[in-house]
């Protein structure tokens, strides 16, 4: 029987480090707030290119955060807020290091039935109802939004990916009086 991978971010060697990396997938996750999701699937990969190695939750957990934070904001960035989201993976990986011995996947294979499991990611670092399924995101019941699909190395968008682009202005025509 031939396994099922993600495909998440577009690209392969990113989709196939989530699929085999529980702890790529949760950072995907965290970073999947403002940014186009194809972009925060595949910045996990980028991650382990700029440090050379593999995700390591105690390394990551440990690292200088002003160091991981430059790494966040070399070009193209991370994310569209490389400062605070490095702060959330750090903080992600403490978690999975203080709560889940280091092992991401235990995330998932500790919990004892989809509402645990939801209590769980629902406490991780940046999850919020997008990340819940109240209207999008990853959590099942969600359904994302449709719209461009930048992939690394492209810069950061210049406002949040969302409905199409820009808003109509609204009509400047005065209100009739009776």
């Amino acid at each position: 029987m031939v396994g099922v991978g993600l495909h998440l971010s577009q690209i392969a060697e990113a989709d196939e480090l989530l699929t085999n990396d529980p702890l790529a997938l949760l950072i995907g996750m965290v970073l999947d707030q403002q940014i186009p999701l194809e972009w925060a699937f595949a910045a996990p990969y980028e991650l382990t290119r700029r440090l050379g190695r593999g995700l390591d939750a105690e390394e990551l957990a440990d690292f200088d955060p002003d160091k991981l934070g430059a790494v966040f904001s070399q070009q193209p960035a991370l994310h569209r807020f490389p400062g605070s989201m490095a702060k959330r993976v750090q903080a992600l990986c403490r978690i999975v290091v203080d709560t889940y011995d280091g092992d991401a996947a235990r995330v998932w294979t500790t919990a004892g039935d989809g509402k645990e499991l939801l209590k769980w990611v629902s406490a991780l670092p940046g999850s919020g109802p997008q990340q819940r399924g109240r209207g999008g995101g990853w959590w099942p019941g969600g359904g994302r939004r449709r719209g461009s699909v930048p992939t690394l190395p492209r810069t950061p968008p210049s406002r949040p990916a969302g409905r199409g682009g820009r808003r109509r202005a609204r009509s400047r025509t005065p209100a009739r009086s009776l």
